[in-house]
Order: structure tokens, then sequence, then C-alpha cells
């Protein structure tokens, strides 16, 4: 979740972060718990399926435990692939954070020149910064648009966007997302009709898009979130100048400033509030958790954030998620029904204003 792909596209390779594939896990159900969250079950069973063959490498991150037992088994499942697992400091904001940081990207870094067999030239990594700092600023302009009611974008249409990002050539990335907000700028669009809802959770994989349509279906209307793929991924970009190392060390630091992630722990850093403040500047009227089924680091935050949200009279829905397709028909319902209670609760509060 925090390799910086910056790095590997300056070594001259096509990073891709690999996605939780919607088949049916099988042959992986018996290489990692089923415990483990859909993510960690479902790289692992296409592991077991050849579905990895076509890379050359593979880097893991720290994560969390289940990543860390998920690297195991792709490693030992592809005997042929270089599999790199490589720890990123969690600890955010001691002295030592951002020295730590750089010696691991300096390691990452090192790893890859052997990889490749050449050094990896600092100009070469500052301007794959600037190429992925380009594609950052595009999305984040989608999201701004939609945020101010200025195109129609749905939840759907946010990920694809963010989630094609991570798996395309950026600078192929760049040109198609160049032309698809020049066509949206060019369209005259009015402001959705709806309760707009902030969407939460979901740091590693994608939300199912049957999930997405079926929230919107409800009659809500998604304007923001910090999802992985979505703001999460995007919010934050690294300098430009100076040593790339030191760059990418803060930009690492600073991710976890702009947009909190349970798995790291930092004393400036505040998830509860954060989300209380995003919902503000989004102008949202209620809020969504989507919470990866066995996902510790969220299980463990939760609480927090529901205590805050209630003491602020917040509204929000709580939706644990899996692998396997949940049925929709009874999450419809819940959705419907925190669908009315926040429209009421902000028509109140306007009548009082």
């Amino acid at each position: 979740m925090h390799f910086p792909g910056e790095m590997a596209h300056a070594a001259g390779a096509l990073p891709v972060i690999l996605q939780e594939n919607h088949d049916p896990i099988t042959v992986g159900h018996g290489m990692i718990f089923p415990f483990y969250c859909g993510y960690t079950r479902s790289v692992v069973d296409q592991a077991c399926k050849g579905d990895y063959d076509f890379l050359d490498a593979i880097m893991f991150g720290d994560h969390c435990v289940q990543v860390l037992g998920a690297a195991d088994v792709v490693r030992s499942r592809l005997p042929n692939t270089r599999v790199h697992f490589y720890q990123l400091i969690s600890s955010m904001s001691d002295p030592w954070s951002l020295g730590r940081a750089r010696e691991t990207f300096l390691n990452l870094k090192e790893g890859l020149e052997e990889m490749i067999g050449h050094p990896i030239e600092d100009e070469a990594i500052r301007d794959s910064i600037r190429l992925f700092n380009k594609n950052r600023k595009m999305l984040r302009q989608l999201y701004e648009m939609r945020r101010a009611g200025k195109v129609r974008l749905t939840a759907k249409q946010m990920q694809l966007a963010v989630k094609s990002s991570m798996v395309m050539d950026k600078a192929k990335h760049n040109e198609t997302l160049e032309a698809l907000i020049a066509a949206l700028e060019a369209e005259s669009s009015t402001a959705q009709k709806g309760v707009r809802v902030y969407l939460s959770g979901h740091f590693c994989q994608a939300p199912k898009v049957e999930l997405l349509d079926m929230i919107e279906d409800c009659g809500a209307v998604v304007v923001d979130d910090d999802l992985y793929h979505g703001q999460r991924f995007i919010a934050t970009d690294v300098r430009e100048d100076g040593d790339p190392l030191d760059a990418l060390a803060e930009w690492y630091l600073a991710r976890n400033l702009k947009v909190p992630c349970p798995t790291r722990v930092d004393q400036n850093a505040d998830w509860e509030n954060y989300l209380i403040d995003a919902m503000d500047r989004s102008n949202a009227d209620g809020m969504i958790v989507l919470m990866a089924k066995f996902c510790e680091p969220h299980m463990f935050y939760y609480p927090e954030i529901k205590e805050a949200f209630e003491r602020r009279g917040v509204p929000h829905l709580l939706i644990e998620t899996e692998h396997e397709l949940t049925a929709l028909e009874g999450l419809k319902t819940r959705v419907e029904t925190f669908l009315e209670v926040t429209k009421r609760q902000t028509r109140a509060r306007s009548a009082a204003a």
C-alpha cells in the first residue's frame, strides 16, 4: 500500500498493484487461514492458479500480519519469481522515523538495481515523480469537480478512474485523463439530487461495484471518500526537487497526515477528526463505513470513529464486506433506512438553523 511506484517506473519497469480477483477462492483455500481478509486470500489464490506468472517480481510491504502471511505463501508458490518483502517503519512521528523510511527505500532501490543490472539515476526517479504527481493531480481534479457538483460521476466510475491508474502505464493514463477532463468540462451538468454520502474504509481492495451501485440506486450521491481505490491513493504528492529518496521518505510520512491509516502509529494523526473534517469539506450528510471482514486494523479503530460520530450526531452506517459478495437485498434495506434517517436529520438541522 505504501510502495513507491515511482521507483519501479524509474527502473524501467511497469509497476502494477495486485488487485483482488472477483473469482471464487478455490486452490488458495488450503494455503492460507480462512479468517484472513478477502484481499490476502484472493492474492494467494491467484498465485496458486498461476495468474502472476507474467510478473518478473512482486514487492510486498509490511502492512499487516495477513499481508505478511500472504507474502510467505506467494514466495513458496512462485519459486521462479523474485518476491521481495520490505518493512517500512510503522511508527511515523518518532525522531528516527524519516531516516528509517529513507533506509528502507534505499534498500528497495538497491534491490531493484540488482534485478535490472544497472543503477537507477536520481534524475530518472525525479522524472517518474513528476509523471506520477501529474497523474494524482488530475485524479484529484476529478474528485473536486464531482464534489462541487460540476460533473456526474458515480462511485463506480471514480473507482475505475483510480484503479486503472494502479495498473496502466502512467503516461498513457495521463493522456486518457486529459481527454476525459476536457470532455467533462465541455459538458453542462446539474447537481445530482439525493443524500450526499461519504465512503470510508477498504484500505487494500476495491469495494465491489455491485455494492457501490446499490448504495447509489437507493438514493445516495457519493461525493467523497478515503478509500484506497480513491482519495487515499492520490492525496499526497512527492516533492520534485532535491534528493529523491529524501522526497519519497517525506511522502511516506506525509501520507498518513493527509489521510490517516490505522496500520500506522502517528501521534499527529487523528482519523476520526479527519473524517469529520472531510465530511464538512465535502458537505456530506452521512458516512457509510465499508469494513473488509477480518481487517484487524479497521476493527481496532472503528469504535473510536463510532463514538466520535455519535458524539457529534453525524449519521453513519457500518457495512462489513466479504470477498464472497454478500446478499445485497438484506444490505439494501439497511442502506435505505440509513438514507431515510439521514435525510430527516438533515432537514431537521436545516429547519433549526
